[in-house]
This record gives structure tokens, sequence and C-alpha cells, in this order.
């Protein structure tokens, strides 16, 4: 089967001399070239998208094949499609599909199936194909089209991949076809980019599936990213650098409504160990409460005491997994003889009786980490000006309710809100009076 394409002519040119002209305006053939696992490159029209794409693929080293992941935007075909049979057709000519490693990696996974009418319509991979033909005219492809699914799924599918390729001998280059945020102003854009950009860096593909869920990031590519990055972990990388990142805005000059694009190197190489991190004692004794807790049942009995772990005084415990909360909760005011028994007191309630979560269970351990926040002593104010949602963490209190929330909280930025947060955890209508108290806290980490 010969697959015809679809947009020549119109996301690109459909004539070999302009298209050569074109491509030839948005690459670097000087460039310095890095052996890479794979990469993102943007899949729009080349008047919009083209320039990144062109600088990203002009500093890969070339390869024979190239796996090239797309979403579909089409909703045709299986959900999980890939092609290992015919070529694809572009002005420069036809590209073949490499079966060999094609069947392998379907005859490998538990998740992709031969299909071809996922790929008839869809643009992702097609335009990837003429800036690789620019560079070099014989390579071969595997085209898989993914779609909507839980992300544990795009991790398996990612290792799967990895595990052919470590055994094949062409070696191919993963190019995950995405473009970033959709029609939103570019100040919005830029900043959900960033942290899409930043988690992709990062080599995390469970932050990035974060970002798509909860941020609504609206980047089409995400599947095919994520499993690019499970693919690279396992492979083995050195890890990943921006290339370029420019949005619609910078061409047509409407910053209104812009799209988003990013070029995005996933190095070849094993990543340096990085040496351990000092943990400060206080969160460590928190660590070692729950790691022995959860294991054993036991509670540790430190052998030294620190200075502050000597004195009286309220305690907040909490605990994130890959950054988002696993668990928090903490006295106003001392309960126990120092801050060492406090602390660990307050470690197992946050790790097992924390009703926003399930129990932290043996498996999740190495994912955990640590803070403690010591506070002072709460002062009455007479005031909401003697506030500072920075600074000072807030008490709420009406009879024998009372709302309490920590300083310096990512996504609380007004006195208004730490109230407004402290009365809905106390059950305080915002109609009725309440005292307010406020206490400073010292962090460790």
């Amino acid at each position: 089967m010969i697959r015809e394409p679809v947009v020549a002519g119109s996301f690109y040119p459909g004539k070999p001399s302009s298209l050569e002209a074109e491509i030839k305006g948005f690459t670097d053939e000087k460039a310095p070239k890095k052996d890479v696992i794979g990469l993102v490159s943007p899949h729009a029209g080349y008047m919009y998208s083209g320039a990144v794409a062109g600088a990203t693929i002009s500093r890969i080293k070339f390869k024979g094949t190239f796996i090239i992941l797309g979403p579909s935007h089409t909703g045709r075909g299986k959900p999980f499609s890939i092609m290992t049979e015919g070529s694809w057709r572009t002005p420069f000519g036809e590209v073949e599909i490499d079966s060999t490693l094609g069947k392998a990696i379907l005859a490998r996974s538990r998740h992709l199936e031969e299909d071809a009418v996922a790929h008839l319509y869809e643009h992702s991979i097609e335009v990837q194909l003429p800036f690789l033909q620019y560079f070099k005219r014989d390579i071969k492809i595997v085209p898989i089209v993914l779609s909507l699914a839980p992300p544990f799924l795009y991790t398996e599918i990612g290792e799967e991949i990895a595990d052919v390729i470590m055994k094949s001998r062409t070696k191919p280059v993963i190019i995950a076809s995405s473009d970033m945020t959709h029609y939103e102003p570019q100040e919005s854009a830029k900043k959900k980019d960033t942290e899409a950009i930043n988690a992709i860096l990062n080599l995390d593909e469970d932050e990035l599936m974060r970002l798509v869920i909860e941020r609504n990031l609206t980047m089409c590519g995400y599947a095919p990213t994520a499993v690019l990055i499970a693919a690279a972990k396992k492979l083995g990388t050195k890890g990943a650098e921006l290339v370029d990142y420019k949005t619609s805005g910078d061409v047509t000059k409407d910053y209104s409504s812009v799209v988003g694009y990013a070029g995005i190197l996933i190095l070849k190489g094993r990543a340096k160990k990085a040496k351990p991190k000092k943990i400060h004692p206080l969160p460590n004794l928190a660590k070692e409460t729950v790691e022995s807790y959860v294991k054993d049942g036991k509670l540790p009995r430190p052998k030294a005491l620190t200075s502050t772990m000597k004195k009286r005084a309220g305690v907040f415990v909490t605990i994130k997994k890959h950054g988002e909360l696993r668990g928090c909760i903490g006295t106003i005011e001392p309960t126990q003889p120092n801050v060492a028994e406090e602390i660990i007191r307050n470690a197992v309630s946050s790790s097992t009786r924390d009703p926003r979560f399930p129990p932290v269970t043996a498996k999740e351990l190495p994912d955990l980490t640590y803070s403690v926040d010591v506070l002072t002593k709460p002062k009455p104010v007479s005031s909401e000006e003697q506030l500072d949602p920075k600074r000072y963490g807030v008490i709420v209190e009406i009879g024998q309710r009372r709302g309490l929330l920590l300083p310096n909280l990512e996504g609380v930025d007004t006195i208004e809100q730490q109230i407004s947060i402290c009365r809905q955890k106390a059950g305080i209508a915002p109609e009725e009076p309440v005292k307010l108290y406020r206490f400073e806290v010292k962090r460790y980490k």
C-alpha cells in the first residue's frame, strides 16, 4: 500500500523545488549534530512551525529508520495503530516502512494493532517526512498513531518500543510529533507551555499528563511525547534539551489566539549519578518514621536530638508524591514533650490518617518527599491588614471550630484566599464573624 500525501500543497509546498527551497530556509546544515534517542517536533503548517522543526531536526545525527509517533486528530481507525508494510509518498518521493522493525514492535506490544485507516488522513506524521527526506532521502519509517488512554498505558507502549530497539541493529530515532497549547492568548500559552516543556526536560511523563488533565493543557501530542519519554528512560538517556520554542503569533503578530511549537532533543547516554541530597534532620525523622511505621508498624527512637528537636512547638508534616500532595496533618500548638515526638506523631497521621488520601503503602515509599513546618505560637490579630499570605499562616476561629492554613503555599496569593480556605476547612460560613490569629513557620525540607 502507498499512503498518499493529504496536506501537500496546504501545510507545505506540493512541488519538490518549492518544498526544497522552503525547508532550506528553515534548516541549518552546519549545526552541531547530537546522538539522540528521540525528539519532539511540531507538525503545523511550515509557515508557522517550520522554523522550530527545522532547527530541531538540523541538530540530530541521522539514522536509517525513524519511529514516528503521532496523535490522532481524525479519530479514524484503531486507537493505537501501527503500519508495518507499504510506503508513504511525499513530493520528494516514497518513504518505505521498515517492515522488520514495525513487525517486531507489533509482536512485542500488547496495545498496538495493525491498521492503515488511522493514518490515511492524519497529518501529524506526514509533515515530518519532507524534513527528514531533505537530509536523507533513503530513510525508513515506522508510523504509529496514538489516541486517548490512561497514562500508564503510554508508559507501557514506550517500554515495549524500547525493548525492541535494544535488540534492533538499526537503532532508530523516535519522533514525537506534537504542537503545544492551542488557541489561547500568547501569555497564557507560553505559561502553560513552559510548564509542559519543563516536565519533558525533566523526563517526567507523569507530570506532563498531570498538566494535561488538571491544567487543561491542549498539547495535541501529549501521548506520543509520554511514550517517547518512557522509552528514553528505559533505553538510557543523559537528559533532554530545548532547541527552540515559538508561537504562531511570532509569525502572524496576532497574539490574541496562538498555537505553541517546541523542539526538544532527548539525548542518548547515561546520566551522571547525582550525589544524594542531604536531608535536614527534621524531615529525615519524618521520613524514617513513615518508612518504619508503614513497613514494620514500629516507631523510630531518635538517638540524638538537635536543638530544634528539643523545643516544644506545633508541627505540621507534609508528604508529597511526584510533587503532588500525599498527606498533611499537624498540630497548631505542642501536644508532645518536644518537637521530635511531635514530628513522629504527625508523620504517622499524615501518612495513614489524612482523610483525603488512602494510607501510604510500602510500594510508594521511594517516591515520597517530606517537609516539616515548625510553628510559632499563634497570636491574635485585630484586622486582615496584619496578615500576609507569604509570611504568616492564619487561623480562623469561631467557638470550637478552627481552620488553619500554612503560609507561602502555591496558588494562595491573597489574604482573602487564605481566610476563605480556612473557613471552608472549619465549616464556617462566609458571613459568620470570626477571630483571626497569625503565626510564622520555619520550613525544613
